[in-house]
């Protein structure tokens, strides 16, 4: 049976809408697994592949380990922080 146009657009939706749930879930993982980065500190959000990570932290070296984690998750196109260093 053929799928219809609508069809296939919402399944491709929905697929984008799982992988970037799943972009998230194994940012936020590796995250919590890292001893740099507080994972509760920063919050992780996905959108078609994009990653924006926002928060506070106590150090740009901390900030800068979040960014570098995210990065390497795979299926991640790019990585937006506003990440901001406490003062």
């Amino acid at each position: 049976m053929a799928q219809s146009a609508r069809e296939k657009t919402s399944d491709v939706a929905a697929s984008a809408a799982m992988s970037d749930t799943m972009i998230t879930a194994k940012v936020k993982a590796d995250m919590a697994a890292d001893r740099t980065v507080k994972a509760m500190d920063v919050h992780v959000e996905t959108q078609k592949g994009v990653v924006m990570l926002s928060g506070f932290v106590p150090s740009k070296a901390e900030a800068d380990r979040a960014v570098e984690l995210a990065r390497g998750v795979k299926g991640v196109a790019d990585v937006k922080s506003s990440i901001q260093v406490k003062k």
